[in-house]
Parts: structure tokens; C-alpha cells; sequence
């Protein structure tokens, strides 16, 4: 636990106060932050180091970005409601001040996002013309989990995050994680759209997850594992996060010949097989649930499902 004088004098700035109450409504870079504050980012990076130190905020990098959201819970818990009760209203004050600069830099996200999406929509759509319709997927996988909630969901390789805005709403915590800096500030401008703000993001490997062994109960790999040079290795990694009984859901290709694939766009495999998959899942510890084929088009799309040896976790049943 962070020293009490510490936090105390690291609220002790206006400056410092507004952070906090900014990041508590949504996570933000650095950039983001001097730009609602209107101050220089070097003296807006002063101020988060002064609530890192304290422990109020946590600081991610993410390519040549620093986001900055709330700290761990037995910090910012009490430490939120004591501010709630001592300051009232000051601080929804000083909060509508900054409320227009902050719908400010959810509009440059959201216009960043969909010029991104724009110049790569292109490639995108050519490799999803080869298989069946991305939203029999989705049904497929919804079938496959069920709608009951979850505490802890992990999405690896999120890219534009789209497993979140799918089923963030049946987890209690949820996290999505991404190699590209590029991919999560998609996800994150989708995401906060769509008023998913309590969806988290970090950016990682999928070879070595920012998790603690056990930390989850359901993981997905949605067309990421042909992506991997060394499936055996994430799915290793993705078993080691699982809590006992936690589930694993890989949606993926079944081996094709599509060459340019690998040329043109990255796929380190061609596609996987149900034997290679389930001597995978052997390796990892984990048990085969369940397997759908999803036929329809040039390439084949294939669920697996597995679940970590163990006490089975207890699904929560949908309100």
C-alpha cells in the first residue's frame, strides 16, 4: 500500500485533482490529458508521476503514447469515495469545465479511428470475402459461450477490439490486449463509442501476457493464432491465465492454400487442423469442450473450445 502522506500530498494541486477526476470518467494519454487541461505535456507527465508515485494512477506505455488510468482498487476505492463526500460540488464544478474539452478528444478519437479504418478497410474486406459472414461467426460464438457472465474475460490479439463490444457486457472485468498501439486506439475510440469505457486495454505480446497465472476465467484468440509463429506457445501462455476450469474459445481457418496470405497479409499458418489443435490443447493442460465447422466460401472457419483441468469455475447465470 502507497504511504498515506504520500497520496495526501499528491491531491494537494488543482491540477492533480482535475487528472483524477478525468481519468476516473475514461482512460487517457498524456497528449490527451495537457490537451483537455490546456498545459504543456511535459508538466501534465509532472503531475501523473507525482499520482503514480502515490499510486492513485497507473502509467501504460503503448508505442510513443503514455495512457493513464486509475490506480488499483484498495487505493483509489476509499480514496474516490472520500473525494466524492468532502468535495461535492466543487468538483462537479471543476468537472464541467473540462467536459467540453474532453468531448473534444473523444471527437479527435473517433475521426482518427475511422481514418484508420478507412485506409485499411480495403484489406480487411478481401480476406473477409473468403469465408462466411462475419456475423455468423459471431453468432456461432455466442452459441458456443452462452449467455451466462463470467468475472474475468481476456481478449488476446483485440485489434479493433470488436470481441469487447461483443462480450465485455457478459464479464464482470474485462481486458483486451494487442501488440499495436495503432489497434488499441481504434479499439479505444470504438469502445468509449459505445459506452464500453469500463473495458480495459494494455499493450502486450500474446507470448507473454501482462497476467497472473489464474488471473482469468474465459480467453478468446479470434483470428489471431494463424497470425503466430509458435501457436503451440500462445495457446501455452492463454492456459497459463486461465483459472481452473476457465475456458479458452479459438476462432480460426482450417488448413488452406491460400499462399498470398502468408505473402501478402502476415499468416504465419495456413490455417490449423482439429488434430494439431487438440494435441495443443493436450500440451496446455486443457480439455476439448467443443469444435464447430463453419463452412461457406474459400476458406473454412473453425471454433475450438477448451477447458483448463481443474475445479470448474461457476458460471454466472444471465440477469
Amino acid at each position: 500500500m502507497p504511504n498515506t502522506l504520500d497520496i495526501f500530498r499528491a491531491l494537494a494541486d488543482s491540477t492533480r485533482l482535475r487528472i483524477v477526476a478525468l481519468v476516473r470518467s475514461m482512460e487517457l494519454s498524456v497528449g490527451e490529458l495537457a490537451q483537455v487541461l490546456g498545459q504543456s505535456q511535459p508538466r501534465v507527465s509532472r503531475h501523473v508521476k507525482i499520482l503514480s508515485d502515490a499510486g492513485i494512477v497507473e502509467r501504460r506505455k503503448e508505442g510513443s503514447w503514455v495512457f493513464v488510468a486509475m490506480g488499483t482498487r484498495d487505493v483509489v476505492t476509499p480514496l474516490c469515495a472520500a473525494l466524492d463526500a468532502w468535495e461535492g460540488d466543487r468538483a462537479h464544478a471543476r468537472a464541467e469545465a473540462d467536459a467540453a474539452r474532453l468531448a473534444a478528444v473523444r471527437a479527435d478519437r473517433a475521426a482518427h479511428a475511422a481514418g484508420w479504418f478507412e485506409g485499411n478497410a480495403g484489406q480487411w474486406d478481401a480476406i473477409r470475402s473468403l469465408h462466411i459472414a462475419e456475423e455468423q461467426v459471431e453468432a456461432a460464438m455466442a452459441a458456443v459461450l452462452g449467455d451466462g457472465r463470467v468475472d474475468r474475460l481476456v481478449d488476446i490479439g483485440t485489434g479493433t477490439g470488436r470481441m469487447l463490444e461483443l462480450f465485455a457486457g457478459q464479464a464482470d472485468h474485462a481486458l483486451g490486449i494487442d501488440r499495436s498501439s495503432e489497434m488499441l486506439r481504434l479499439a479505444r475510440a470504438k469502445l468509449t463509442e459505445r459506452g464500453l469505457d469500463h473495458a480495459e486495454l494494455r499493450q502486450a505480446d500474446l507470448y507473454a501476457l501482462p497476467l497472473d497465472a489464474g488471473a482469468a476465467d474465459l480467453a478468446i484468440l479470434h483470428h489471431v493464432l494463424h497470425f503466430a509463429h509458435t501457436p503451440d506457445a500462445a495457446i501455452g501462455e492463454a492456459a497459463r491465465v486461465l483459472s481452473p476450469g476457465g475456458r479458452l474459445l479459438i476462432v480460426d481457418f482450417a488448413p488452406h492454400g491460400r499462399e498470398e496470405l502468408r505473402t501478402r497479409d502476415a499468416h504465419a499458418r495456413l490455417g490449423f487442423s482439429d488434430e494439431q489443435m487438440l494435441g495443443w490443447f493436450d500440451g496446455a493442460g486443457l480439455a476439448p469442450v467443443r469444435t464447430e465447422t463453419l463452412e461457406g466460401g474459400e476458406l473454412t472457419v473453425k471454433l475450438w473450445l477448451a477447458r483448463k483441468s481443474g475445479q470448474p469455475v461457476r458460471v454466472k447465470e444471465a440477469a
